[in-house]
């Protein structure tokens, strides 16, 4: 994820959370990924007709002009960005009565699912902000004998991939076959659907370098059933984090996996904070030449390129924050956020809340 575009988006999230609207005046378009931009404009036209019966006229008057301003932006759009598009639009003014029409508009750092317009008194960021937490996905496989379904679990949107059946017939054999007979159709047609499964998850995910991890669930046999026969490839097989027995292998039971899940992927997320802690604690008693701790010594070691990776606590002073990101961007440095929901996080935050790993000696 572009770093300095991050922050971009986070600066804008920030200004526009801020802004709040007399009245129920301020535009939010969300325009997906694989949407057509001009049939969004053209809605957006005919939101104006809409508009007209707003009852208080400065209300309708600066509604229909932020409308219009959304239109004419628009207009400059042959086709939608890559991940498409939100604009943000409408009257700040904290003035009674007076005018001034902003907008903002910015292109996702993830596509875009949602489509939106909403006029209210403050803008929906909520899809900007959840993508701001994606730096990892999971894949999800949920299967019985009879289907099974394919998704991602991305921040906390679940996005379904593929729904699968297996043509198994049920237990009732037709008439004349042996149980043997059966039992050997059922179990042929059985493995040829797990084998269909494992290439549908290889063509997914094989190549996915976000994916963190997968999870599998179904009932009890089935599911292990095909992790023991090893139908996964080796790479997707190794990736596999948690198996949870579920009842259902369509789009709820993917919901459900992730409910069932939530210790594992949060353990996921610690794992990895706790070992990049560990490694800066470690380093700052071996070798405390290739570590900073304190606000001077790392905007000291930043300005002279020495710092590879910049540890700022979720909780540290977020004008401070923004100023060191930078740097650490300007020097391609990599910057992780510290929770302070650990132990090892909240020691980080008592012992100053800033920290790099150096890559020489200042």
């Amino acid at each position: 994820m572009d770093e300095e575009k991050k922050q971009e988006i986070e600066e804008l999230i920030e200004k526009l959370g801020g802004i709040k609207g007399s009245h129920t005046e301020l535009i939010t378009v969300y325009i997906p990924a694989d949407y057509n931009v001009n049939v969004t404009q053209k809605q957006i036209e005919a939101e104006k007709s809409t508009a007209k019966n707003i009852k208080s006229t400065s209300t309708r008057n600066n509604v229909i002009d932020a409308l219009e301003k959304i239109v004419r932006f628009l207009k400059d759009f042959k086709k939608t960005p890559e991940n498409g598009l939100a604009i943000f639009c409408g009257n700040v003014s904290q003035s009674e009565g007076q005018q001034d029409l902003q907008l903002w508009s910015v292109e996702p750092l993830l596509p875009l699912k949602t489509r939106l317009y909403r006029c209210d008194k403050e803008f929906v960021l909520d899809a900007l902000k959840e993508m701001l937490e994606v730096d990892e996905v999971f894949g999800l496989l949920v299967m019985d004998r009879k289907e099974a379904a394919i998704g991602m679990l991305e921040g906390k949107r679940i996005e379904v991939f593929q729904k699968m059946t297996s043509g198994v017939p049920s237990k009732v054999r037709a008439g004349g076959q042996s149980s043997q007979r059966f039992h050997r159709i059922t179990e042929g047609l059985t493995k040829e659907f797990y084998k269909r499964i494992a290439e549908e998850m290889k063509k997914i995910f094989f190549e996915m370098k976000k994916c963190k991890g997968i999870l599998v669930g179904g009932p009890i046999p089935t599911k292990d059933e095909f992790l023991d026969g090893k139908y996964l490839a080796t790479k997707l097989q190794e990736k596999v984090i948690g198996v949870r027995d579920i009842g259902d292998a369509d789009e709820s039971g993917l919901k459900e996996l992730v409910s069932k899940s939530q210790d594992i992927l949060s353990e996921q997320e610690s794992i990895k904070e706790r070992k990049l802690l560990e490694k800066f604690f470690e380093t700052l008693g071996e070798n405390p030449d290739k570590v900073a701790y304190k606000y001077d010594d790392v905007k000291k070691a930043l300005e002279f390129g020495a710092v590879e990776i910049l540890l700022l606590s979720k909780d540290y002073d977020k004008k401070t924050s923004k100023e060191l990101k930078k740097m650490a961007e300007n020097i391609s440095s990599k910057v992780e956020i510290i929770s302070t929901e650990t132990e090892e996080g909240k020691q980080f935050k008592n012992l100053s809340g800033v920290g790099a790993l150096l890559r020489f000696r200042v």
